[in-house]
């Protein structure tokens, strides 16, 4: 998964940490990866142009790092009227993502292989309604954690692309990674976390399919996290600019 730098002034990086493929592809494989993939592969520039689905979506749902597609093809199946973009750099996951788009005939899924980075930079002022960043790569050597999708300029740059009110789902199952998430989130003025007691992030959304890889985290006995966060339709600052505008408005009204 491309990281983006962690300083908002520094050029973006575009560089992609870990592997792109792992073992040799299946013939069947290769023939999705020739066949379907040209069917449903987007371009960056393509969001916000007419006719991205062959309907118009309620809403348009991002999922950052699908994997194998598991809940990308789930969520999809369950939410027709709804347009999901997955990314995913890793080419035998796309290919077991279209052997899913295949199967269960979904019309509503459009998918990048590669950078998820510069599909965020062409897409248009909040466009999605919801974001999902489930299991990334934790990086978990210290030097490493620059390569970590989350990250202040990674927040700044979906702050953008994402509606007021809009949610944006994490989950992981490495202690670090939440606590460097959760850092982040709570110092951007765009996000609010949407937990009010431990309940709240220890047990996943109601409608939350586990995949294997959580199965094998559970069974090597690591736990997840599973945090919420809600773009704020203004930032905190203006928020308590017009709340103390508010105050300064009763206290006119009182001495009339």
């Amino acid at each position: 998964m491309t990281a983006v730098g962690e300083s908002a002034s520094a050029p973006p990086r575009r560089t992609l940490y870990g592997r792109s493929r792992g073992k040799a592809l299946r013939p069947g494989q290769e023939r999705l990866l020739n066949v379907a993939l040209p069917r449903v592969e987007i371009a960056p520039d393509a969001l916000g142009r007419p006719g991205l689905f062959p309907f118009e979506p309620r809403e348009v749902w991002l999922e950052i790092g699908f994997g194998s597609g598991e809940h990308l093809i789930d969520r999809a199946k369950s939410n027709p009227d709804v347009g999901f973009v997955g990314c995913e750099p890793f080419l035998n996951g796309v290919a077991a993502a279209l052997s899913g788009i295949e199967r269960e005939r979904l019309p509503n899924v459009r998918l990048r292989r590669g950078d998820a980075q510069a599909l965020i930079e062409a897409a248009p002022d909040a466009f999605f309604s919801r974001v999902f960043i489930l299991y990334p790569d934790p990086w978990q050597k210290r030097r490493h954690h620059k390569r970590r999708v989350v990250s202040e300029a990674t927040i700044e740059a979906l702050a953008r692309v994402m509606r007021p009110g809009a949610e944006l789902r994490f989950a992981t199952d490495i202690d670090d990674y939440a606590g460097w998430t959760l850092r982040r989130f709570l110092a951007s003025p765009q996000f609010r976390w949407t937990a009010s007691r431990a309940d709240d992030w220890r047990t996943p959304w109601p409608e939350w399919r586990p995949t294997r890889y959580e199965a094998k985290a559970h069974r090597a006995g690591r736990g997840s996290a599973y945090l919420t966060f809600v773009r704020y339709a203004a930032t905190r600052s203006a928020l308590a600019k017009q709340a103390g505008l508010g105050q300064l408005r009763k206290k006119a009204d009182r001495r009339r």
